[in-house]
């Protein structure tokens, strides 16, 4: 069997995509920067669809991306896709002690905090808000701040849930230009920065399940305009009764064909 291509056929390529094609010879670090974000997202998208045959070739793209910045940076002078795998390599041994160094196994959070001055460094601003909240936790967890189970997240949750009820009852609401009550969009975001630490000691990733909870409501939501179609009603004026009816009704035979 014909060994496969490595590392070093996909650089070597790289490289003469710089010496020979107009585009790729112009790009630099600035204007890659929407193509990694965007393949980045691919890449997601793919895992989300379970598709391995998408997933391959996105990781590919996701790859060029790499090789891609690598490579201009060696021709800067400033690094090379050699001194990558190098950091690479040194990073994860260290982080494994117990596996490669003969020492026993850390935290990865406590050994990372330990490098750190704050738990903001080098976590980047523009992390999606759910992302940023949980590794802000989690970065505080790693330094001692956290509780022993999910029993305080819970309560907290439960207290910030009624400090919200507070800020409705007086009446607390967005302004007719759609200006939010800032005493309630501050109560609001720590309710949910509460469910986020509240997922991360539960094990489950915040911004995995509202994915999930996304779909769900989109399938279900599609179900009530199919439902809708089919009896002639416009859901744009059908109203909440109706509508709540029709979602009751998609929920049911969903749960029915999962065997529920």
């Amino acid at each position: 069997m014909q060994e496969k291509p490595g590392l070093r056929e996909t650089l070597e390529l790289m490289k003469d995509l710089r010496r020979r094609c107009e585009w790729d010879a112009a790009q630099t670090h600035e204007s890659l920067r929407p193509y990694l974000l965007e393949e980045a997202y691919e890449v997601d998208d793919a895992i989300r669809a379970g598709n391995d045959t998408l997933l391959r070739e996105e990781l590919g793209d996701l790859l060029l991306q790499v090789l891609f910045h690598s490579v201009v940076a060696e021709e800067r002078g400033a690094f090379d896709f050699g001194d990558v795998a190098e950091g690479f390599l040194h990073k994860m041994k260290s982080r494994h002690p117990h596996l490669y160094e003969g020492g026993e196994r850390q935290s990865w959070e406590g050994m990372k905090a330990r490098k750190r001055a704050s738990i903001v460094d080098g976590l980047p601003a523009d992390l999606p808000a759910l992302h940023r909240a949980f590794r802000l936790q989690d970065r505080a967890a790693g330094v001692g701040f956290d509780w022993p189970d999910a029993t305080g997240p819970a309560e907290k949750v439960e207290e910030e849930l009624e400090e919200v009820r507070t800020e409705v009852a007086r009446g607390a609401t967005a302004s007719g230009n759609g200006v939010p009550d800032p005493l309630l969009e501050e109560e609001l975001g720590d309710l949910l920065f509460a469910v986020v630490n509240l997922c991360r000691k539960l094990g489950v990733h915040p911004s995995l399940a509202l994915d999930k909870a996304n779909v769900k409501f989109a399938e279900r939501f599609q179900g009530i305009e199919r439902l809708a179609k089919e009896r002639g009603i416009d859901v744009r004026d059908a109203g909440l009764e109706v509508l709540d009816g029709l979602w009751d009704e998609v929920k049911k035979a969903g749960n029915e064909g999962m065997g529920k």
